[in-house]
């Protein structure tokens, strides 16, 4: 079991940056693959990027591909998303997960979830 808390989301400008991170709890955090989605109003949730448990395999979504960089701290529990170059369409709620696996990333099938952070990129 882990559990999982979010924080660093708010408000930015349009080109503006955040760094999202994610704390997990318990002393198995580098047995976990673990991902980064959004879910905007109105639409569904999707991923946004994946990162293997060893940190050496990432995945990202077109959408982000070149802003976004995922990246974990096994040694402090924690993952990040960073994010450049803001655009308003990037406006959603965000949310890390994770889930028990072998060496790569996984876009599906994640067991645990945290509550979530608001982006909001005003244009």
């Amino acid at each position: 079991q882990v559990q999982l808390v979010e924080a660093g989301g708010g408000l930015v400008q349009a080109g503006g940056s955040l760094r999202l991170s994610c704390a997990a709890s318990g002393r198995t955090f580098q047995w976990y693959a673990m991902g980064w989605f959004r879910q905007a109003p109105g639409k569904e949730r999707e991923i946004v990027a994946a990162l293997s448990r060893s940190g050496a395999n990432t995945y990202y979504a077109d959408s982000v591909k070149g802003r976004f960089t995922i990246s974990r701290d096994n040694a402090k529990n924690t993952v990040y998303l960073q994010m450049n170059s803001l655009k308003p369409e990037d406006t959603a709620v965000y949310y890390c997960a994770a889930r028990s696996g072998s060496s790569g990333y996984y876009l599906t099938g994640y067991d645990y979830w945290g509550q979530g952070t608001q982006v909001t990129v005003s244009s």
